[in-house]
């Protein structure tokens, strides 16, 4: 087991694979088909079973559960996975299930999250990098998140709902809907209140391309047109944009229908 460090109390099964550096802390329990990688920490009292592949450096608070079987009653113990990535931190109470036979038959979280305590991610959801979900927020099955995505606490998503990039999910919101990217949305059911303007700029998007993500919303969302003819003319008017065609690309390959824009509501940053 290379040079981990066990606390006495931890209970780790001799073929678990850990990592140089891994700290397992008291009380915690390891299954046989778990690996974690370098410098990975479980602060205590923290439960990871199942085949689950946990990357390097992250550390893992009290009362977390990751591998457990997925809550649906259809599952009959497959062998189904766990996999997440690097530099992540997984707060108090989180719960992480398992895929299930129905999908690809694994539960994926990239690098770089931080998982708020009591959020919840579900069987054969995808998570991808830098994902922040505060408090109790939930991802029910097969839910997809996109880099950068930020879902505030008490936010409950749908089954088979998509997150894009870089978008954002007000408290307390309940989303049925697919989010696009670069968005803010919120309430029962969640509805699009404009560019995730802030958000945008905290992550280095310059005030040309806010602009102009500004000006594809307008023909998107506000133009009162057919979804798939304001398509086209976004197409048409934003084809340089590779920002606006992440967006179009996300749009026409919805299943569920995109959450639907307050009429009249007001974008943030119109000083953009």
């Amino acid at each position: 087991m290379s040079d981990a460090v066990i606390h006495p109390s931890a209970c780790v099964h001799p073929g678990a694979t850990l990592g140089e550096g891994v700290r397992v802390g008291p009380f915690c329990v390891v299954g046989e088909h778990v690996t974690l990688g370098r410098d990975t920490e479980l602060r205590a009292h923290v439960c990871i079973e199942g085949v689950t592949e946990i990357g390097e450096r992250c550390a893992i608070f009290p009362y977390v559960s990751i591998g457990s079987p997925p809550q649906h009653l259809q599952y009959h113990d497959e062998p189904t996975r766990v996999r997440i990535g690097d530099d992540n931190i997984v707060r108090e109470y989180v719960t992480i299930n398992r895929g299930t036979a129905f999908d690809e038959g694994v539960t994926t979280i990239g690098h770089r999250n931080f998982l708020m305590a009591y959020s919840h991610v579900a069987h054969d959801c995808r998570v991808g990098d830098k994902v922040i979900m505060a408090n109790a927020a939930t991802l029910a099955g097969h839910v997809s998140v996109g880099h950068g995505a930020v879902i505030g606490g008490l936010v409950g998503v749908h089954q088979y709902v998509r997150i894009g990039e870089y978008a954002m999910i007000g408290g307390c919101s309940a989303v049925s809907r697919d989010v696009p990217p670069f968005m803010r949305a919120v309430g029962n059911r969640a509805r699009l209140y404009g560019l995730n303007a802030i958000g945008l700029r905290r992550e280095g998007f310059s005030m040309q391309r806010i602009r102009v993500l500004r000006q594809a919303y307008q023909v998107l969302f506000r133009s009162k047109q057919r979804m798939a003819d304001a398509i086209k003319v976004a197409r048409h008017q934003f084809q340089d944009s590779r920002d606006v065609l992440v967006l179009l690309t996300f749009l026409e390959t919805s299943t569920r229908g995109t959450c639907r824009s307050v009429h009249g509501g007001r974008d943030d940053g119109d000083d953009f």
